[in-house]
């Protein structure tokens, strides 16, 4: 009790009974403002480890560090590590009250461990509350959230932040099922297909940790394969995890799970089941009553007990990068996760990325394909239409869409749906030669060349050097083209010519799930195509160059990933499924969807960028910002001995009320951007060096803790940029 308490109880000691009554009835229901949590001031300490480690959620560099709190007694129960607490941060050392550090603002934050003594010489503030009892930061996430932040250059705070959800006090209440009984090992079912598909399951349900990257087969298997695997993951006795790039992907496998498995036996943790819901699905899998879970990339922290199993789907989308602080890939995390738990990993898609065939190269992982005759047995014809199709075809420049591509839309009608891919807008152009179309790149550090207004000049877009006597290596050429000339619109043209058949529309403001397998035009852009009951007669995927043509080192591997993303949802070759790319046939990307080689194409990618030094071979490092700040922080930063800085160079100017791409600069302001590369190996010590460089400048331009302040200019540092040119 403290003094203030017994003053307060001595002064009505000679009321009467009733009048006592009814100063308690009134106090009691008096709208009172809710008292700060108390400082402890005089308080007991605990008797056993009387010192908290907290790590502090205040979101910058130079705070990336535990703080050493005491635990008054009365908190002792529930001060465990794991748990939420409240503190007081920032108050200085001359505000000490009996022994105890007073003043600063409340802040939460995450007990990390109980000691007995502490490395600070000077008074301790106490624990201001603990908001929670219940244990939501275990050992493994928090090993897991700092390696995340040791990869990626960010502070601890910021990871958990990805990692735990909010709370939700009502959630906390409701107790979590008892977890089920461990299910049977399931059958191999379409794992038949594949040359090591039931040895993978077998695996799996024999308690091993496997780990392969699989390309799938052409059709909707995959979410069962998935499934199946997961069940025998579970089937073992240990958990499975598999995130997935949107809610579309994750109904799917929620619906095979439950198909296998039956309700109750897996959590599904996506942003659109509202945050209450998400964190009783969370809590039930921290408390162990659900061994397996599906999400999206929030997911992939997800704290599965024993884990025995982490697979992805589709790592080249863009879903799977995090938009947040450090911004962490959801495929290094759970790469990460499977080396800390020693579990399975599974590495899915239609198509194959240059990471996944890295993995593969390096022996890491081990490929899971099936032979040539079941690919050629599941995939739909592929045709082509290039420019001097276009150039010969009346058709084609009166309608914009060549005579072969309205045959195949006539006769897949006749049958089924037709799936019309048209790429979005807004790619920007970039130099290739034109005669055999290859990408103009720098002499110096590979980066692409684009041209300086209407002039002939060229400059580099990563390290902005300029190029007077560019000569195509390929072939010899000494004249460039703009890979993009503009968009076309050719919904309008299709709805024209059959007005008889339904046009359904699929891309960002509504996409649609499912259609029906009746005749209809389903008119998408890339990502956002609707599954056809009983698949697609045809396809067309429409200007091709403009996906090839993006500025961007994954522009070939992209589009191939996105045909065949949209060509998997057509009907085999053999019952008459076809597929139309618009696209110069000769081009790798063209010639690796007509053969359906999406590994072969990936490990060609990858040789040539081993060759240039261009990731995953190497590790790189975007520096942004006003360029004075970039200036100042590339001669402050210590780069390791191996780096290598290209740029800066500025970056295009955000236009006033257009849409703001993420990492690029606030409307109307000129920014700069620098790239930092090493060699393999180095990665780490450039996360390390840049980490410091960052916070070092919010230290001085913070004087109260709040990164960013006190005339520093922006600088925003990102390891491994998904868009470096």
């Amino acid at each position: 009790m403290s003094s203030e308490d017994g003053q307060a109880g001595g002064g009505a000691e000679g009321a009467p009974p009733e009048q006592l009554a009814f100063i308690r009835e009134s106090v009691r229901k008096a709208k009172a403002p809710k008292a700060k949590p108390r400082t402890w001031r005089g308080a007991a300490l605990a008797k056993e480890l009387p010192v908290a480690r907290v790590l502090v959620d205040k979101g910058v560099l130079h705070l990336d560090r535990y703080f050493d709190y005491a635990v008054p007694e009365e908190l002792d129960a529930d001060a465990q590590p794991g748990v939420r607490v409240r503190v007081r941060f920032g108050a200085g050392r001359h505000r000490v009250r009996e022994g105890r550090r007073e003043g600063g603002g409340l802040i939460d934050g995450f007990l990390v461990e109980r000691v007995a003594e502490s490395d600070y010489s000077g008074p301790l503030a106490a624990l201001a509350q603990v908001v929670s009892p219940e244990r939501v930061l275990s050992e493994e996430l928090l090993g897991l959230a700092r390696a995340v932040a040791d990869r990626y250059a960010g502070g601890l705070a910021d990871v958990l932040q990805l990692a735990v959800p909010p709370r939700s006090a009502r959630a906390e209440q409701r107790p979590s099922p008892e977890p089920l009984p461990v299910p049977g090992a399931p059958e191999a079912g379409s794992w038949e297909r594949y040359e090591r598909g039931p040895a993978f399951l077998e695996s799996l349900a024999l308690g091993g940790a496997p780990r392969a990257v699989w390309n799938a087969l052409p059709g909707p298997e995959w979410s069962e394969e998935l499934a199946r695997a997961v069940v025998a993951t579970l089937a073992s006795g240990r958990g499975a995890l598999v995130v997935l790039p949107d809610g579309r992907a994750v109904a799917r496998v929620d619906a095979a799970l439950t198909s296998l498995m039956g309700e109750g036996r897996h959590a599904v943790l996506t942003a659109d089941a509202g945050p209450e819901k998400r964190y009783r699905e969370w809590l039930a899998v921290r408390r162990g009553s659900v061994r397996a879970v599906v999400g999206t990339r929030a997911a992939m922290f997800a704290p599965v007990q024993d884990l025995g199993l982490v697979a992805l789907w589709d790592d080249g989308d863009d879903s799977h990068s995090e938009l947040h602080a450090p911004q962490p890939h959801a495929r290094e995390v759970l790469l990460l996760r499977a080396a800390q738990d020693k579990c399975g990993f599974l590495l899915g898609s239609w198509s194959c990325t240059v990471e996944a065939a890295q993995l593969v190269e390096s022996g890491w992982a081990r490929p899971l394909v099936a032979g040539r005759e079941q690919v050629r047995g599941a995939a739909p014809l592929v045709r082509t239409v290039g420019d001097g199709d276009l150039a010969r075809d009346e058709a084609a420049r009166a309608a914009r869409l060549p005579t072969l591509a309205w045959q195949a839309v006539r006769e897949g009608l006749r049958h089924g749906p037709v799936l019309v891919q048209v790429p979005r807008r807004g790619y920007v152009p970039r130099m290739a030669c034109a005669n055999c179309r290859a990408p103009a790149r720098c002499r110096h550090c590979s980066g692409p060349l684009e041209a300086q207004g209407s002039g002939a000049d060229l400059r580099c877009g990563w390290c902005g050097r300029d190029e007077g006597a560019w000569h195509c290596p390929e072939c010899g050429g000494f004249r460039l083209r703009a890979q993009v000339v503009g968009a076309r619109r050719t919904a309008e043209e299709l709805g024209r010519a059959f007005p008889a058949v339904p046009v359904r529309t699929s891309g960002r403001e509504h996409v649609l799930d499912t259609v029906p397998g009746t005749p209809s035009l389903v008119v998408s852009t890339p990502g956002a195509e609707p599954v056809a009951e009983g698949g697609y007669a045809a396809a067309l995927l429409l200007d091709g160059w403009a996906m090839l043509g993006r500025p961007d080192l994954r522009a070939g591997e992209d589009a191939l990933r996105r045909w065949i993303a949209a060509a998997s949802l057509v009907r085999p070759q053999r019952v008459g499924g076809t597929v139309v790319v618009v696209a110069e046939p000769t081009l790798r990307p063209v010639q690796a969807l007509v053969r359906w080689d999406p590994v072969g194409h990936a490990v060609r990618e990858l040789a040539e960028r081993a060759e240039l030094g261009f990731p995953p071979v190497s590790r790189m490092a975007s520096v942004a910002g006003p360029g004075e700040g970039v200036a100042e922080f590339l001669r402050a930063v210590e780069l390791p001995l191996e780096a290598e800085v290209l740029g800066p160079v500025p970056v295009p100017v955000t236009a006033v009320g257009r849409p703001r791409r993420v990492g690029a600069p606030p409307p109307g302001e000129h920014w700069e951007r620098a790239l930092i590369r090493v060699p393999p190996g180095r990665g780490a010590a450039l996360a390390a060096a840049l980490k410091a460089a960052q916070a070092a400048r919010m230290a001085r331009g913070s004087g109260s803790g709040a990164g960013g302040g006190g005339g520093e200019a922006v600088v925003r540092v990102r390891m491994d940029p998904p868009d470096i040119g």
